[in-house]
């Protein structure tokens, strides 16, 4: 199981080919494994949120396609995970990047991907930052 952050589900499906592929790639493994992609549903808000500003509705379905896919796990945010992030939160991260983390600790993924740098420095579970 792997985590992903909204930027990484945002590049993979905004972004230009040269962008998805190596994201694709990466991502290939777990192709037909049930709720193998764990992410919070804040994605559903970091992702989707362009897509109403625009009002693009093909990217709204593809968004829609994938977070209901065969694939993709989405994370409640419960009050153990709100604990948690409070304490992530405290400790000098930003709001929804806590949250994502907590989640990503709850849910017992091997690695969490992201495109923020800045999470790195994370050492409660495996971070890859692509």
């Amino acid at each position: 199981m792997i985590y992903l952050d909204a930027n990484v589900i945002i590049r993979l499906m905004e972004g230009s080919n040269s962008i998805r592929r190596p994201l694709e790639a990466r991502l290939n493994q777990y192709r037909g494994i049930q709720s193998s992609l764990h992410t919070s549903v804040l994605s559903l808000i970091e992702c989707r949120c362009k897509a109403y500003e625009w009002n693009d509705q093909l990217l709204l379905q593809s968004y829609d396609k994938f977070f209901s896919s065969y694939e993709v796990r989405l994370l409640e945010i419960d009050p153990g995970i709100v604990q948690l992030a409070t304490l992530l939160r405290a400790d000098g991260h930003r709001t929804p990047d806590a949250i994502h983390l907590a989640s990503s600790i709850s849910s017992g993924v091997q690695m969490f991907l992201t495109g923020d740098k800045k999470l790195g420095r994370f050492t409660g579970v495996p971070v890859e930052i692509l």
